[in-house]
């Protein structure tokens, strides 16, 4: 072989080795470029589902937020409503109270009450001697009507008179005044009590509006709502 067909052969190798190269640069290209794809499809993905977790999770936290202050707003609306009840209510209270104030400056009417009060309390105790207590400004209707009231209990209970004294040192607290308007006061009424003051029968003005309202208070509330519904 001369040196012509030696040249020859290498040139046939050297094109074949590059020709090998060129076709494993570009199987590399390729696979480097699909692998590239891959990671860059699968990192787009990622990025895209943390985007929707993350708008899920706001989208919760603004429909958690907008639950609260909705419940927020309608507990506020139902105290009001509440709170509008019972001022009608106290107000309702406060006007009945009022009302038997007046019914207290009318000595015959004033007197009649004490007298039913007092046969009332006599009645429920049942006691043969009892202690009558009573604001000092009317001891002298009391005195007036309480042996009427004696014998009126006597003859519903089929009993003896019974012995009642007036307490003469302590008495009920005097009505309420503008100046004092936080000290203790009774708007009139009796107070009896067995004489060892075991057994007590608060039958004031103000004991029986409170038990009255008391017991009328649903009948009260049932007609508010009835009202606010229509």
């Amino acid at each position: 072989m001369n040196d012509a067909d030696v040249g020859k052969q290498v040139q046939q190798m050297v094109r074949f080795i590059l020709q090998e190269a060129d076709e494993k640069a570009s199987e590399i290209t390729v696979a480097a470029e699909e692998e590239f794809n891959i990671e860059k499809l699968q990192l787009v993905e990622s990025e895209k589902r943390k985007v929707r977790q993350e708008y899920e999770r706001k989208e919760k936290q603004v429909d958690v937020r907008r639950k609260i202050e909705y419940s927020t707003e309608l507990n506020a609306a139902r105290i009001k409503v509440l709170q509008a009840q019972d001022d009608v209510v106290t107000g309702m209270k406060e006007s009945a109270g009022e009302a038997l104030l007046r019914a207290t400056k009318d000595a015959n009417t004033y007197k009649r009450i004490l007298k039913g009060l007092i046969v009332q309390s006599l009645l429920r105790l049942r006691e043969p001697a009892l202690v009558l207590r009573c604001r000092e400004a009317d001891r002298s209707l009391v005195e007036a009507v309480l042996e009427v009231a004696k014998k009126e209990y006597a003859e519903k209970a089929k009993v003896n008179l019974p012995k009642v004294i007036i307490d003469g040192k302590v008495y009920l607290p005097p009505q309420r005044t503008a100046r004092d308007s936080h000290a203790p006061s009774c708007s009139g009424g009796v107070v009896l009590a067995s004489q060892d003051g075991k057994i007590v029968c608060d039958n004031t003005l103000d004991a029986r509006l409170s038990i009255s309202f008391r017991q009328k208070l649903p009948e009260i509330r049932k007609k508010l709502y009835s009202k606010e519904a229509s």
